[in-house]
């Protein structure tokens, strides 16, 4: 699996049903430099997770409608409905425990 790059018209089509994680990053922003590699790697473990990343100042409308105000910010949705809201760096296993506990 990879970490697919989508923008505001596909966001709701892309998270609609199962498990997603979108990753909000910038190019400029450090601490979203580091969190892809790791969201790279754990998606190549994770099977029934689609892991889907948007850049927020090329797309505004989607950051803006879920109230992000500070990159990187991972949320976590099943079916649709944000589950989980993670701001910061966060490490694979950390990652794959919040994903487990809707996957399982």
């Amino acid at each position: 699996m990879v970490v697919k790059a989508i923008t505001d018209a596909e966001f709701k089509e892309d998270t609609a049903k199962g498990v997603s994680i979108t990753d909000f990053w910038a190019t400029w922003c450090g601490p979203c430099r580091m969190q892809s590699p790791v969201l790279e790697a754990l998606s190549e473990e994770t099977e029934h997770v689609n892991f889907v990343k948007m850049d927020v100042d090329q797309n505004p409308e989607t950051p803006s409608a879920f109230s992000i105000r500070a990159i990187p910010t991972l949320l976590v949705q099943k079916d649709g409905e944000v589950v989980e809201r993670l701001t910061g760096f966060h490490t694979k296993d950390q990652l794959a425990k919040v994903l487990a506990k809707y996957t399982n």
